[in-house]
């Protein structure tokens, strides 16, 4: 039986494939918001009579969004004003969480193999390739398990 654990990642890896693909899209200057509202020619007005809040408050759900202090709430709100829907997402920068979590893995089986010899007198017998082969088996058999203390 697969590894749940394995299966609940490769699942991701699959819904969050479609956001690697955008993740180099520039957000315009002033905000997507004002780009939208200003390419369709629609006034802070109108926007706000589609929102019900006054052309204040469009002000500031523009100026929210250039300052990353806006609600996910809120963009969803303004997406549907805009007859629009928004998505959102993250993206790893390791191209998967698969090659996240191989990467971290390996560092941590390095880590703790290369303790472990320093502790014991056993790299003096152990040649690179062996402990090379340490180190692959030990995050083989992290990337199964996936501690906690990956993360640490």
């Amino acid at each position: 039986m697969r590894n749940q654990k394995k299966i609940v990642i490769e699942q991701l890896d699959r819904k969050l494939k479609p956001f690697y693909e955008i993740k180099n899209i520039e957000v315009p200057e002033r905000g997507w918001v004002y780009a939208i509202r200003t390419a369709l020619n629609m006034t802070l007005q109108q926007l706000g009579h589609k929102l019900k809040i006054t052309t204040q408050g469009v002000k500031d759900i523009e100026k929210r969004e250039l300052s990353g202090s806006i609600s996910i709430k809120s963009l969803k709100e303004v997406g549907k004003a805009l007859d629009m829907q928004f998505v959102y997402g993250f993206v790893s920068n390791h191209s998967s969480l698969k090659k996240f979590i191989e990467l971290k893995a390996r560092e941590l089986a390095e880590k703790i193999v290369l303790q472990n010899l320093n502790l014991a007198d056993e790299n003096k017998e152990l040649g690179k390739d062996e402990i090379q082969q340490e180190i692959l088996d030990f995050a083989r058999e992290i990337k199964r398990v996936i501690p906690k203390s990956l993360w640490d």
